[in-house]
């Protein structure tokens, strides 16, 4: 099997669908560059140009987690297709009322931001899929792909865009944009993917949406990757917030030295995607992304200072490249420490951490070079990115451990006695162990990790008790809601977290391996008998 920076490409689904996606980045980029152009057009206050960027990132802060609910329980190829559907639609109109002079700035941000919730929900199914498309080995050099493609597009993009909207208009561009959601839509149609049938009812919205938040609070490693994304977010996005600001007023530029400039920022990153394998090789993810932010603030305080086209293009070379190394290496990371039943969810929950970081980014920066100046809103952002480079010696990037996140294929699941259906419930689980007492604080340490584990894959009210009169005896319970509830909940079992049932059973001194009980509760009820 082919190894290196493209072996993702022998896989010709993940082909097809990074070129289809290509085409489509392309369209987007040009788009954004026609948005942000006309804005300033439509308006002269700095805020409203900014909120250009915010209109689109603010749907993938508040409806991500939706669309990652949706990448978990539903085919993940239909959801893409109907957000891929929904967002061509979005933009043909767009296109059709620019062209006839009937947006003004509200309207302009209304249709940013319907192509963004189309985003959002297309999104979680997407970054969920490439793990379905390659191997896990490829995991990290198809998601740097993934990255490397949009900003091979930012390179192209902006500057064509820029000539787009200079000649024809910016109608123009979002004309372009329509007609590239066809080749997404096209390979999506020709795509089978293989889903193992799932004998279990569906996962109601509500309790998709709280597994998926349940787990990540359950989980540090997800926190910190989290919150350093909203970190960065909220700081780095200060770059494309203020860049159609920086062009116009500080270079006196036209459409197209905003597009060139974006562009630039697009070369930095492709360079670090084309090199990020390298660099992986040598140090660690943490240290890249420290580097980033560190990266970023130099950039961002170069642009502010400069007033010189090449000076401001090199600085934004090197904006583009943090961007890539920090937002590709969160993705990685996020990637390679889930289980496949929640990544289309934990994946959406990065999403609403970053995006939201910039959705209020670009207006705190809009809002204060409205106040103050550009340069000073530049500055700020780069003093919030030095914060960020020392946040990470205190909330480091987990490192990449090789934990066996399949299913476990251990369970089967038990037939009941009792005649019951998957809706019956609740269902209390019970497990006994016999502990010598020189093991009971390895036990309770194994325990602490069984607790996190149990909670979360669904468990509620997780408890361990000891027996009064044997303190060897102990006895494990929760409760889950239904029996079909606890079908999923052993279901979501990891490989690795069969490791700590099997130290369980090493401390486990019974004639017989310990014991599950499965309850469901039945209340007690007095029948009176009325004489009449």
């Amino acid at each position: 099997m082919a190894s290196g920076t493209f072996a993702p490409f022998t896989f010709r689904t993940y082909r097809l669908l990074w070129f289809a996606a290509l085409a489509s980045n392309l369209g987007g980029l040009i788009q954004n560059v026609g948005a942000g152009w006309l804005m300033t057009s439509l308006s002269d206050a700095p805020v409203m140009v900014a909120l250009v960027q915010g209109s689109v990132t603010l749907p993938l802060a508040v409806l991500s987690l939706l669309g990652g609910v949706f990448a978990d329980n539903y085919e993940r190829r239909n959801v893409m297709i109907a957000a891929q559907g929904f967002m061509l639609v979005a933009s043909a109109l767009l296109a059709a009322l620019a062209w006839i002079g009937g947006l003004g700035p509200w309207g302009l941000l209304a249709f940013t931001f319907a192509i963004g919730c189309g985003q959002a929900i297309h999104l979680p199914s997407w970054q969920a899929s490439v793990g379905d498309l390659v191997p896990r080995e490829h995991l990290p050099q198809a998601v740097m792909l993934n990255g490397m493609g949009f900003n091979l597009m930012r390179s192209a993009g902006p500057a064509l865009g820029g000539v787009i909207v200079a000649v024809f208009g910016a109608a123009a561009a979002f004309v372009v944009n329509t007609i590239t959601y066809v080749p997404v839509l096209l390979v999506l149609a020709g795509w089978k993917p293989e889903r193992a049938p799932d004998p279990l009812p569906r996962e109601p919205i509500g309790a998709a949406l709280r597994a998926g938040m349940r787990y990540a609070a359950l989980s540090a490693d997800h926190l910190r990757i989290m919150f350093r994304g909203a970190i960065f977010g909220l700081s780095a996005v200060a770059v494309l917030a203020i860049m159609p600001l920086v062009a116009r007023q500080l270079l006196d530029g036209t459409a197209v030295t905003f597009g060139t400039l974006l562009a630039s920022f697009g070369m930095g990153a492709v360079t670090s995607a084309l090199s990020m394998r390298h660099v992986r090789a040598h140090l660690a993810n943490e240290k890249i992304v420290r580097g980033s932010f560190t990266l970023m603030a130099t950039g961002l305080v170069v642009i502010g200072m400069s007033g010189s086209v090449w000076l401001t293009g090199a600085a934004a070379f090197l904006c583009g490249s943090a961007w890539q190394s920090a937002m590709s290496l969160f993705n990685v990371a996020a990637q390679l420490s889930t289980p496949r039943w929640v990544l289309g969810r934990i994946m959406s929950l990065l999403q609403v951490f970053t995006f939201s970081g910039m959705t209020l980014g670009s207006y705190v920066w809009g809002r204060l070079a409205s106040e103050t100046d550009i340069p000073t809103a530049l500055t700020a952002a780069a003093l919030l990115c030095l914060l960020g480079t020392l946040v990470g010696f205190v909330m480091p990037l987990p490192n990449e451990d090789g934990r066996n996140l399949d299913p476990f294929e251990g369970f089967t699941p038990p037939e009941p006695a009792l005649d019951i259906t998957m809706q019956s419930g609740p269902i209390k689980v019970s497990v006994e162990f016999r502990i010598p007492s020189e093991n009971t604080d390895a036990f309770l340490k194994v325990m602490a990790a069984r607790r996190v584990i149990r909670l979360r894959d669904g468990a509620n009210g997780w408890s361990l008790y000891r027996d009064l009169n044997d303190p060897g005896l102990w006895h494990e319970s929760y409760r889950v809601s239904t029996w079909a509830e606890y079908h999923r909940h052993m279901a979501r079992r990891t490989t690795a977290d069969a490791e700590n049932y099997r130290e369980l059973e090493a401390l486990h001194a019974g004639d017989t391996a310990p014991r599950a009980r499965r309850w469901i509760e039945r209340p007690a009820e007095v029948r009176q008998q009325v004489f009449e």
